[in-house]
């Protein structure tokens, strides 16, 4: 049963975030910039890839600008909120979610921002979506919401967060495996 439950929440985490790995081999980088209803200039890179490469002021500007906050990326599905959680960027996270980012968006697996942070143990964005009203029973497309996917042990999940962290190391993702070791029953304790 353990490497039944293993392998499921393995695939569930690789179909909820393979598309991100493709949407940014294609992000958009052009130089198109235009005005929204607010006469702020958009930025020339895209949403997904400021979420995703850190840049605060690019987002700041899509803000600004009025662009699409759920925006979903053209693989996943994901919103830059769901990106924001994986990648751990609580400033991002915040600035959307102040800004009238959807909390309970989900992408083409059913995933939501607040499932991203707590299989990834984000604890300040789990308690920050929480207390901005994000719905703890939304399950995914596998049958798991945000509070399934921490409590079981982390013996029967650990693969999937090594192989997590060689595909997305690239991109910047670093997990502290000790630390989602540790982190899991607590964030599980939230979600309770």
């Amino acid at each position: 049963m353990k490497v039944q439950k293993s392998f499921l929440q393995g695939l569930f985490i690789a179909f909820t975030f393979s598309g991100i790995i493709l949407f940014c081999t294609g992000c958009k980088s052009g130089t198109d910039q235009h005005k929204q209803n607010t006469g702020a200039v958009k930025p020339s890179v895209d949403i997904h890839t400021a979420v995703l490469t850190g840049n605060m002021e690019a987002l700041q500007q899509h803000i600004a600008a009025g662009s699409d906050l759920n925006e979903k990326d053209p693989m996943g599905g994901s919103s830059p909120l769901i990106t924001a959680a994986l990648f751990n960027r609580e400033d991002m996270a915040k600035a959307l979610i102040d800004a009238g980012a959807n909390v309970n968006f989900k992408n083409g697996e059913n995933s939501t921002a607040l499932i991203t942070a707590a299989f990834f143990c984000r604890k300040e964005i789990v308690t920050f979506l929480l207390a901005n009203g994000a719905d703890k029973t939304i399950k995914n497309k596998y049958g798991q919401n945000a509070y399934e996917s921490v409590a079981g042990p982390y013996s029967t999940v650990k693969e999937v967060y090594e192989a997590f962290g060689k595909m997305f190391e690239p991109m910047g993702l670093k997990l502290d495996y000790a630390y989602i070791e540790k982190t899991r029953p607590e964030i599980a304790a939230i979600l309770q």
